[in-house]
């Protein structure tokens, strides 16, 4: 698509130019804008990083993260998500030059006009200090002690039932070392997936697939796909898979729920969707969604070597298992381990995310659209080590490469910066954290309710 008329007159300006480059187009925020691949128009895709237009309509299916988590700019700036995801922005970057197709035009601001652009201009500055501070490298000495805490654990879940029979008490204490393994297993698999523990991307990659894939059982490019999409856009529908539950499970966020009422679209009871909650989501996402859904991701993308990686996981389950437990008996292990780990995560997940903003993608600035989709917990040893310091929600979103165990010491900088702007920092006690879900179920559910009845 040809430039607009203001951009053709630009570029007829700086023809003499040589710094301008041959044949180089300019582009208005508008125009980018409608190059989002939606609507009736053209499905060609473009998107900005530190004013440089590309277009990715060819490229974003090739994408390592995923062609879902590129689009999701698709039409908007993407410098600062840029920034946040890529480790190696050198080598990256050396990619991204065969898909630039110009610049924004010399009238056009850095910033869009939907974003705060002191807040994009204080938050560059704290990212550029958090890199001089050191903050982003890893204290590889901390995971070595995490993944032989979850090697000790896992042994140890076998070694019970092993020296203490298959009675009732060894097979629940097998049971509960068993869950608190695969838990910190997951906390760990999730450090690895953002790149954080290794300083070289491929060591990274290949740790990933031995706790994802060997020691839980799942698939870490399936992962990668979902969770960095949740990452670029958190809690906004239709980019968000972590928030694809709404509206066929629960309406989720107050003006989705009046929306979704107003519409007269009524999936389940959302009334009563803060009762249902506790015999859905926590106990079966894992032993029932993500159990197929992992599997027909790998298949279906033909992730083989992921693939492999799993089927060792079941291999020695069932090995070692079943050499001590009869096979209704190691089904029951199995599943019920799989329903306590699933509700951990469930509820240290959603705890951060469920009772804050849900809504459409109002393309913000990124510290705006990070705060509005993440509060925190309380800081403790126990907090930190029981969310996997997931209790420190903000500043991983808002730095999503940083070791975790940094969280503590870059968040006094994260609730000066929220301060001068006048952006909530919200910080909860971990048990009013897990009441928020329920809470925010049950106004939802109300609000709906109420819209669909009288509106």
């Amino acid at each position: 698509m040809a430039p607009l008329r203001g951009a053709e007159e630009l570029c007829e300006d700086r023809d003499g130019d040589p710094a301008a480059g041959p044949g180089l187009r300019f582009f208005t925020w508008e125009e980018i804008g409608q190059h989002n691949g939606r609507g009736t128009g053209t499905q060609e895709r473009w998107l900005v990083i530190e004013r440089k237009v590309y277009d990715i309509s060819r490229f974003y299916r090739r994408h390592p993260g995923g062609a879902q988590l590129i689009t999701s700019y698709a039409g908007q700036d993407a410098t600062d998500a840029f920034e946040a995801f890529h480790v190696d922005k050198v080598l990256v970057s050396k990619y991204l030059k065969s898909l630039q197709i110009g610049e924004l035009a010399l009238d056009q601001p850095s910033i869009e006009p939907t974003k705060n652009k002191m807040l994009v201009k204080d938050f560059r500055e704290l990212r550029a200090a958090v890199e001089k501070m050191g903050l982003l490298e890893p204290n590889q000495l901390f995971f070595f002690v995490l993944l032989a805490h979850i090697l000790l654990l896992d042994t140890a879940a076998w070694l019970v039932l092993l020296y203490f029979g298959t009675s009732l008490m060894p097979f629940i204490v097998s049971l509960v070392v068993l869950t608190i393994s695969q838990v910190q297993a997951a906390w760990l698999q999730h450090d690895l997936g953002h790149l954080s523990v290794f300083g070289k991307t491929k060591w990274n990659h290949l740790l990933h697939k031995f706790v994802m894939c060997h020691l839980i059982g799942a698939s870490a490019k399936w992962w990668t796909l979902l969770h960095s999409r949740h990452h670029a856009k958190p809690n906004c529908v239709q980019k968000d898979p972590d928030v694809d539950m709404h509206p066929f499970l629960f309406t989720l966020g107050k003006k989705l729920s009046v929306e979704l009422g107003i519409k007269k679209k009524k999936y389940m009871p959302y009334n009563h969707q803060h009762k249902y909650f506790f015999i859905t989501l926590p106990p079966l996402l894992f032993p029932t969604y993500f159990q197929c859904h992992t599997f027909y991701i790998a298949y279906t993308k033909r992730y083989w070597v992921d693939l492999a990686w799993m089927m060792t996981f079941y291999i020695k389950f069932f090995f070692i298992y079943g050499s001590l437990l009869e096979i209704k008996s190691l089904l029951a292990y199995y599943f019920i381990f799989r329903m306590l780990e699933s509700s951990w995560f469930v509820w240290v997940s959603q705890m951060n995310h469920i009772p804050m903003d849900i809504y459409y993608d109002n393309n913000l600035d990124w510290v705006s659209t990070q705060l509005k989709a993440t509060c925190n917990v309380e800081q403790s040893l126990f907090n930190d080590w029981f969310t996997g310091h997931l209790n420190f929600q903000i500043e991983h979103h808002l730095f999503p490469t940083m070791p975790r165990h940094n969280y503590w010491k870059v968040a006094p900088l994260v609730k000066s910066l929220c301060a001068k702007h006048g952006i909530e920092y919200q910080c909860k006690p971990l048990l009013m954290a897990f009441a928020d879900i329920v809470h925010s179920l049950k106004s939802s559910g109300e609000l709906w309710l109420d819209a669909y009845l009288h509106k």
